[in-house]
């Protein structure tokens, strides 16, 4: 079975990541540190806020980040990290967040790498992971650009038959998920700049407010897209009413022109004595009718 809680060090400072929670490791956790257990049960519980406790000896951080869950038709869910930080331990646990997976690996396989991230103190490790975290959002602001631009074309496209509602629909689902989970981050972040966390932590104030430069960047841009998802919406309904309104003018025309010569072939159809009964007669009167009929109609211009 694959370890659940693994450790790297590096001088007197101690990550310890823990890529999926169970009620051993948080034993663990409890006998080895001086956590308080409210911090350590909502580290079990699902769909906790976004804040920061702080105690005099560590920092209990909760965030939420956005992840692509779903195998054919893949949407953005909300994955959440809880982080323990104290002077000389930094401690993640997660839901098999591959991210932070890779750059725990990254820094017990490279020496160099792990000093470069560790040696600062615990503080400027924390942004390292929380800065490369949030970088890798715009990968996923990316893909809903991308499905946005498709979707505006094809909306776009007069001769395209396609029902654009339900991708519409799906992709805002995405933009509104994505809205609601970084939202409460800012705050959070923003917290983060007047925190010293270690001895050895320089002024991380710069640091912690270039996270929450590219938290407002996503957002901003998240509001853009909401207006033109809102507008898209607006115009795929505007084309379907304008489709819809073209096939009844048709069907219409049809059932006006055909009026008349239904009533021409009734009253021959009749068992009376009628001026004529010559076939090609009736041809000719239907004809007259159906020329006069698609003139007057030319000249209002309804064809």
């Amino acid at each position: 079975m694959k370890k659940r809680l693994s450790k790297v060090s590096f001088n007197d400072l101690k990550w310890i990541n823990i890529d999926s929670v169970d009620l051993d490791t948080i034993k663990k956790l409890e006998k080895n540190y001086n956590f308080h257990h409210l911090d350590l049960e909502d580290c079990l519980e699902e769909n906790q806020r976004s804040k920061i406790d702080k105690y005099p000896d560590y920092n209990f951080i909760i965030l939420h980040l956005p992840k692509f869950k779903g195998r054919n038709q893949k949407y953005i869910a909300s994955t959440e990290l809880n982080i323990f930080i104290s002077e000389n331990a930094l401690i993640t646990i997660h839901d098999k967040n591959s991210f932070i997976n890779k750059i725990f690996e990254d820094s017990k396989k490279d020496k160099g790498f792990r000093e470069e991230i560790m040696c600062n103190g615990a503080g400027y490790l924390l942004y390292y992971i929380l800065n490369d975290l949030f970088e890798r959002c715009f990968s996923y602001v990316d893909d809903i650009t991308r499905t946005l631009n498709h979707l505006e074309k094809e909306v776009f496209n007069v001769s395209s038959d396609r029902n654009m509602l339900k991708d519409i629909l799906r992709i805002n689902k995405d933009i509104i998920n994505f809205r609601r989970i970084i939202f409460p981050q800012r705050a959070v972040l923003a917290q983060l700049e007047h925190i010293r966390f270690s001895k050895e932590d320089e002024d991380l104030e710069i640091y912690f407010d270039n996270i929450v430069d590219k938290i407002e960047k996503i957002h901003s841009t998240l509001e853009s897209f909401k207006e033109l998802v809102g507008s898209l919406h607006q115009t795929n309904e505007t084309m379907i009413v304008q489709k819809t309104n073209n096939v009844i003018k048709v069907l219409t025309i049809f059932s006006v022109v055909m009026l008349p010569l239904t009533l021409i072939t009734g009253m021959y159809g009749m068992n009376v004595d009628l001026p004529t009964n010559n076939f090609m007669d009736i041809l000719i009167i239907m004809g007259i009718v159906l020329s006069l009929m698609l003139i007057f109609f030319k000249k209002k211009d309804w064809l």
